[in-house]
């Protein structure tokens, strides 16, 4: 969907200019900010089944807020709805649009032409949201040259170049993560000044730098995490952790062998107890045992 500077509706007339002098006289929280193209999402929804209004109700329960929340996030933007009818549906996209700075054009490189460096070249999203995929870049010779998208991989000494020359303001990085560093370094260095990092690490920049950090493990880590409370699984279990990844037997094991030698915590517990549980190293170690 086009995003363009659309007529209100009768029942709500508000002052663009007003609502932006008001959203900068007050500043936007990063909590609003993050929850924006959520409220985007759910109206363009709206919007492509000709939807005309829609209440804070609706509207919050289709972006997983509350409706207090919603209120209050909108009227950082000086929006407020009208009472009995709603928000306008094609106004609030403009206006979203508009704080995301989404109503312009956004060259991006990415940098790391694999598997999601190709995905991501062939991702729709970006032009309908106002990115524009600049250049895809690599090191790699035997993926310098081949295409993605329509476009041809070029080689990173072109870099800086291209960031001068396509006015490149946001880098996306896919790379492994020993070469992300430098190459968010090289982004930097060049002019960039928004960076979203796929790699699984963390970046170290100056300050005026913007980094977005997607890590998929991440995640599929915190719904591990949860499946498992909703399995009943208790985290110390044997034959839990003999299905853990190594690094986390090994972690385990190591924290038994601490705790008084073998495969159980129970031998040093029963000594702690003989003792007359006087409390000492045996018992700080068994309190940091998983629960």
């Amino acid at each position: 969907m086009a995003i363009g500077r659309p007529s209100p509706s009768s029942s709500q007339t508000p002052d663009p200019g007003a609502a932006r002098r008001t959203s900068r006289a007050r500043g936007i929280p990063e909590a609003t900010v993050a929850r924006l193209p959520l409220y985007l999402r759910a109206l363009t929804a709206l919007s492509e089944r000709s939807v005309p209004t829609v209440s804070s109700e609706e509207l919050a329960a289709a972006a997983g807020v509350n409706s207090a929340k919603l209120r209050k996030d909108f009227s950082y933007l000086g929006s407020y709805g009208t009472r009995g009818v709603g928000y306008d549906v094609e106004y609030l996209v403009y206006q979203i649009s508009r704080e995301l700075g989404l109503t312009q054009d956004w060259p991006v490189v990415i940098v790391g032409i694999g598997n999601l460096g190709h995905a991501l070249a062939n991702y729709g999203g970006f032009a309908s949201r106002g990115f524009r995929v600049a250049a895809l870049l690599d090191a790699d010779p035997n993926v310098v040259g081949s295409t993605a998208a329509g476009l041809p991989v070029r080689h990173m000494d072109e870099l800086e170049e291209i960031v001068v020359s396509q006015h490149v303001s946001i880098g996306v990085i896919t790379t492994p993560p020993g070469a992300a560093q430098l190459v968010c370094d090289r982004l930097v260095e060049a002019g960039v000044t928004s960076i979203l990092n796929f790699a699984p690490t963390v970046l170290t920049v100056p300050d005026g730098v913007d980094v977005r950090k997607v890590d998929l493990s991440i995640e599929l880590q915190i719904l591990a995490f949860h499946e498992q409370r909703k399995a009943g699984d208790e985290p110390t279990g044997d034959s839990v952790l003999d299905r853990a990844p190594g690094p986390v037997r090994a972690a385990a094991a190591k924290l038994r062998r601490a705790a008084g030698g073998g495969k159980s915590a129970e031998p040093a517990k029963n000594a702690a107890a003989a003792k007359g549980a006087k409390g000492g190293p045996e018992d700080d170690l068994s309190a940091v045992m998983p629960a």
